[in-house]
């Protein structure tokens, strides 16, 4: 997962699912969907003011909603986290 901050009030999505992971159109689709899907039910849980890009990095992944609702809340809070570090680092050095 990737998170960039853009400051509005609302949380995007973006995602990559490549020929890599599943060379079946149809099964790369239904990555996507439950990857969508995930995003949709968990969208309060998640930072506000940043877009997520999820990337799936297993080949031949085969996705359960609960599971990846699970874990994209937990990736995206670390990434947030990593993300604020990185910025108050940069604010004490200058």
């Amino acid at each position: 997962m990737v998170l960039f901050e853009h400051g509005e009030d609302h949380t995007r999505l973006g995602l990559s699912v490549g020929k890599r992971i599943w060379k079946s159109a149809v099964k790369r689709n239904r990555v996507r969907r439950i990857f969508r899907e995930a995003f949709r039910l968990e969208y309060p849980s998640l930072p506000p003011g940043c877009d997520l890009v999820m990337i799936p990095a297993v080949v031949g992944l085969d996705p359960d909603i609960s599971e990846t609702r699970a874990e994209l809340v937990r990736l995206a809070k670390k990434a947030h986290a990593k993300s604020a570090r990185k910025r108050a680092a940069t604010e004490d050095k200058s």
